[in-house]
């Protein structure tokens, strides 16, 4: 059956999944959701464009125009896993990790292109549904295939190392993060650590190792790794170091025998060395030149509210407000407490999915806060029951009614929230 899916792929290449976006010619995949069935709406995609229909529901199924499968996710996850097999001059590079992951996938994948064609995840689709969404955008071209995976349960990175089927592997770091449903900061590292099991369970060539992250050496064991971590990382390739950050990270890397590169880049946030250095030891791997990859990574500006600066004229704004776990929000607030600037201020969010540790880590979120010497406004109901005198809002709605009849102007902001708290609506206020 795959073989015969495969075959009308290759007729019809582009995947839809969504009945309101129809391109001409391509195939739509009929999921189903807690509050749809795209079963219902296979006829109407079909008759704004698409060529073919995949549905599991028979009763839907009215001409040769329809493909009934015993389950709609499966066979698209088949599909994907089935394509990727059929590439294989493509070096596949998959992505995971508790922070980081997005802003290193671009990275790599900006520093790769540098040497031929890469397909990469685009915006944030790295669950069950997106990667072999993304592994169905791959070219017969050889080159790159950048896939970002991301998860809240166990088990989820084991599902989609399966599908990606990768050649190589790499975890940006190990975080509290999404502990309602990994249960434990060991619970994570589980889930992280199943990109590592794939890798040497089908002896694939290797890792990618950030040497400075203990806790991603002891998973590692004896994978074969290229190594690369910060000045004094322990068997590193590739190191490098932080030279300065107000407001966009310098930093500085170098090999045994060889120079230090300097490289400006247009990244907020010292935390983004460990992301920046993953790129490096990627793009070294595959033979880019030491100029190319420093042009690469001076040139990348990033986009979708991660370590993102903007000046809007009244103010100077940091927005990393696409996601925030107790790990991220700290290195925030490290970064945020070495920028100079007269007048500062903290827009925090709620940080989502912490289960029983909730309580403590917003707690601990408010008492370093409260040694950064700015103004704090504080979004949602977490952390409206920490132990603090900040100002409270109870959702962002709140706070966008408060700037538009008391606007601020003259400040340097940081704003920093899971992106459930919609913090990311506030930039255009300020």
């Amino acid at each position: 059956m795959i073989e015969q899916l495969y075959a009308l792929f290759r007729q019809h290449p582009v995947v839809t999944t969504d009945s309101r976006r129809t391109p001409r010619g391509s195939m739509f995949f009929a999921l189903k959701g807690e509050t749809f069935d795209g079963n219902q709406y296979a006829l109407q995609a079909l008759q704004a464009g698409c060529a073919v229909a995949v549905v599991d529901d028979p009763k839907v199924a009215i001409d040769k125009r329809f493909v009934v499968v015993d389950d709609v996710l499966t066979a698209l996850q088949q599909l994907a896993h089935y394509h990727r097999q059929q590439l294989p001059g493509k070096m596949i590079i998959q992505i995971t990790g508790t922070n980081g992951k997005t802003t290193t996938k671009e990275l790599v994948s900006t520093v790769l292109s540098q040497i031929g064609p890469v397909q990469w995840t685009q915006g944030n689709l790295n669950n069950h549904i997106g990667v072999p969404l993304t592994l169905l955008t791959l070219q017969d071209d050889d080159g790159f295939g950048i896939i970002e995976t991301g998860a809240n349960h166990p088990g989820e990175i084991a599902q989609l190392s399966r599908i990606v089927d990768p050649d190589m592997g790499l975890i940006t770091n190990v975080g509290r993060a999404h502990l309602e449903g990994f249960g434990s900061f060991e619970g994570v590292k589980k889930t992280k650590g199943e990109l590592y099991d794939y890798i040497r369970q089908h002896n694939k060539i290797g890792i990618f190792l950030n040497a400075s992250e203990e806790n991603l050496v002891a998973m590692a064991g004896n994978l074969p790794a290229v190594r690369y971590g910060l000045t004094g990382a322990s068997g590193a390739e590739v190191w490098g170091e932080v030279v300065e950050c107000n407001p966009f990270v310098k930093f500085r890397y170098r090999q045994e025998h060889v120079g230090w590169q300097v490289v400006q880049t247009r990244l907020i946030g010292a935390y983004n060395i460990h992301n920046l250095m993953a790129a490096v030891a990627v793009g070294m791997q595959f033979g880019v030149p030491f100029s190319l990859i420093n042009e690469a990574l001076a040139n990348y500006q990033p986009t979708n509210n991660r370590s993102e600066f903007r000046d809007t004229g009244r103010n100077r704004l940091v927005i990393d407000a696409y996601n925030a776990n107790p790990t991220s929000m700290a290195a925030a607030l490290d970064n945020f407490g070495q920028i100079k600037a007269e007048r500062k201020m903290m827009i925090l969010g709620d940080m989502r999915e912490l289960g029983a540790d909730s309580a403590l880590e917003h707690q601990r979120v408010v008492d370093k806060a409260v040694e950064l010497n700015a103004e704090v406004w504080l979004v949602g109901q977490n952390f409206a029951q920490a132990q603090h005198t900040f100002r409270t809002f109870a959702d962002v709605e709140a706070v966008k009614q408060e700037l538009k009849a008391h606007p601020l102007e003259g400040y340097t902001i940081l704003i920093k929230g899971s992106n459930g708290t919609r913090l990311f609506q506030l930039p255009e206020l300020l």
